[in-house]
């Protein structure tokens, strides 16, 4: 039998170890996580399968909306998460007056962009551990921008189960 290749593509479902051909416009958009902070934003994104998330860059916060904008615009992006941090007791914590209006800012400037906010308790810790068991050196380890690219992926790697499972 002959197979016209240009509009299948050989997949591997990870999850499941099955291995399959389907149509190249199965794909779905990368979702894009943000971990906000008042200096740096820490990114991380899927692959356009939504299986795998991945530390994208971490920019200053003063060109969050300048890289936002170039990303978009090149990127099939399905949907934003943002990192919201969370008090032990459920409520906000104080870094929500940054964050807040930046999320106010995200929906005005992209409001057709779904936007969900995502619990991020404890992710710079985990980031932390992460890169010790990882094996990266105390002088990697200290470098910010390092730990909030991790947590960003932690937050979008955290996404992808909860949806996974639910």
């Amino acid at each position: 039998m002959i197979v016209d290749s240009t509009n299948l593509q050989f997949r591997i479902d990870i999850r499941t170890k099955y291995c399959y051909f389907c149509r190249k416009t199965d794909e779905v958009g990368r979702i894009l996580a943000i971990d906000y902070g008042k200096k740096r934003v820490g990114i991380a994104v899927t692959d356009p399968f939504q299986l795998i998330a991945t530390r994208l860059i971490t920019v200053p916060a003063h060109d969050i909306w300048t890289f936002l904008k170039d990303y978009l615009a090149k990127e099939d992006v399905e949907k934003v998460i943002v990192g919201y941090p969370m008090q032990m007791n459920n409520q906000p914590s104080e870094a929500v007056l940054y964050i807040n209006p930046f999320l106010r800012k995200f929906q005005k400037d992209y409001p057709d962009m779904p936007l969900e906010q995502v619990d991020e308790r404890f992710t710079s810790k985990m980031a932390f551990q992460t890169m010790i068991d990882a094996g990266l050196k105390k002088k990697d380890r200290q470098n910010k921008e390092t730990i909030d690219g991790v947590s960003a992926t932690i937050i979008l790697q955290s996404y992808l189960e909860q949806k996974k499972y639910h």
